[in-house]
């Protein structure tokens, strides 16, 4: 049985609820995601295999990196390629400028409010907005608060009226609404054309394989264990420290929910026994360690 997590470079045109169940024929388990990416986009998609899935709520918040191409001089509806053209706009010469740009992009490191666009998925009195946005329903959008950690420009097509960017942002950051947010400041309209995914908090795109690679490739134990992170790996890279080794008296007591006291820093630590066999994760708070992810079987 496979418990952990495989990082999938989602490829064009497919949701990302079909890798998750591209990915649950393939390798016969259970499978979850963290976070969606849209259809047309590309790149990082950490997939839970098994009792990884369990890992979501502590990867949920990971911080983004994205490599994104901007139009310039097109407003679309979806701001995406996706959408209807609703408005067309002069590009000026020196909105294609490079120390405008550099100019501009650095104006949006930190923390802001975004307004998020209508077609997403974000719920407004029980509804999705993008549900709205399909029958014209106008609706207050309330912004959010997130935040550029760093932006920066890679490289500029003035004929194809193009900027490529990087970015790293919060949880929560609609690309498309940053594409349009840029495109204002230069003085003209746009809409986010390609999007691709680099990275998820440390998951990055040179260690991630695409669907293909897993299928063929599926019953080689070179190469799964070459690409898939177990959950004791997992925690281990963010805190190499934080292990807890349990008597075999309290063992059981542990896998039953047992709080145990252990005068420790307040986080979360890798749980072995004596013998150093990894059972799982706890949680040590206020000197009370308690379960919280389950590896050993409780037999």
């Amino acid at each position: 049985m496979l418990d952990g997590i495989i990082v999938i470079n989602k490829t064009k045109g497919c949701t990302s609820h079909d890798v998750v169940s591209k990915v649950k024929r393939i390798l016969n388990e259970k499978v979850g995601h963290t976070g969606t990416l849209d259809p047309n986009a590309t790149g990082v998609l950490p997939l839970l295999i098994g009792k990884g899935t369990k890992l979501s709520y502590y990867l949920i918040e990971h911080d983004k990196k994205y490599k994104v191409v901007l139009q310039l001089g097109i407003k679309t509806d979806t701001a995406d390629c996706e959408g209807k053209i609703i408005e067309e706009k002069e590009v000026l010469d020196e909105s294609l400028a490079e120390e405008n740009i550099k100019a501009t992009l650095d104006s949006f490191i930190g923390e802001q409010s975004q307004i998020p666009p209508m077609y997403s998925a974000i719920k407004v009195n029980g509804k999705k907005l993008y549900e709205y946005a399909r029958k014209n329903q106008e609706v207050k959008l309330t912004p959010r608060k997130i935040t550029i950690y760093s932006i920066e420009l890679i490289d500029i097509y003035p004929e194809d009226k193009q900027i490529i960017f990087e970015v790293s942002c919060s949880k929560g950051t609609y690309i498309r609404s940053l594409c349009e947010d840029i495109a204002k400041k230069l003085n003209t309209v746009g809409y986010m054309k390609e999007l691709e995914r680099i990275s998820v908090g440390q998951f990055d795109i040179s260690n991630s394989i695409t669907i293909e690679d897993l299928e063929k490739n599926k019953n080689s134990a070179e190469f799964i264990n070459k690409h898939f992170i177990t959950i004791e790996d997992y925690f281990k890279s963010l805190n190499e420290n934080n292990k807890i080794y349990l008597e075999n008296r309290k063992i059981p007591l542990f896998l039953n929910g047992v709080k145990l006291t252990f005068p420790l820093s307040d986080g979360l630590y890798r749980i072995y026994d004596k013998n150093n066999y990894f059972i799982g994760i706890g949680m040590v708070k206020n000197t009370l360690l308690k379960r919280e992810i389950i590896v050993e079987k409780d037999s």
